[in-house]
């Protein structure tokens, strides 16, 4: 790896921030923030990247919709509730990063205003580069979704696309892994 600032696979993780049945119908263009964190968390499934994921008070939001929930089924991982804005600012999330251990945090989810901005913005105070998707999150309103990734970019994170991101995470073509993320680039309903 030449430059730090990149992601590397060895160093990174994911994080999906409350992708729930209540509020995700709400959300612009919803169906196709929801298609790229589900190519997302594919993505993570190719580079063995460990997932955290969370719900903001599903008893009144929901729980997580369905195909992101089989997929975090299918990979073991599981869902912390939380009633935090920030995920930082829960007990349980805290001690699972930490267990994770990776200075990297890749993060996607709703809102990107609120719960991912104040989530993002605790990362970096942590000292994680921290990098996020900005077709993998969204808002209510577009201007919130733009304010909330600028702020989140002039706090020093890394604004991107999910897939310049997973491209960066694979390196090259003579990667064993580039052949899995052709597949998902060409099969990604997106």
């Amino acid at each position: 790896m030449l430059n730090p600032a990149l992601a590397d696979a060895d160093r990174a993780m994911l994080l999906v921030i409350d992708v729930q049945t209540k509020l995700l119908p709400s959300i612009e263009e919803y169906e196709e923030v929801q298609a790229a964190i589900e190519y997302l968390l594919r993505g993570a499934d190719i580079f063995e990247l460990p997932v955290l994921a969370t719900e903001q008070y599903p008893q009144g939001i929901g729980p997580t919709v369905d195909p992101v929930a089989r997929l975090l089924s299918e990979r073991k991982v599981d869902v912390l509730e939380k009633s935090t804005f920030s995920c930082c600012g829960d007990q349980a999330f805290r001690e699972a990063l930490r267990e994770v251990d990776r200075p990297q945090v890749i993060v996607c989810g709703i809102e990107a205003h609120v719960c991912v901005q104040q989530t993002t913005l605790d990362l970096l105070s942590l000292g994680h580069q921290v990098y996020v998707c900005a077709d993998a999150v969204g808002s209510r309103r577009g201007l919130d979704l733009d304010l909330g990734l600028s702020r989140m970019q002039q706090a020093g994170a890394v604004v991107t696309t999910t897939e310049s991101l997973l491209f960066e995470l694979c390196v090259e073509c003579k990667s064993p892994r580039f052949k899995r993320l052709l597949d998902l680039v060409k099969s990604a309903d997106r």
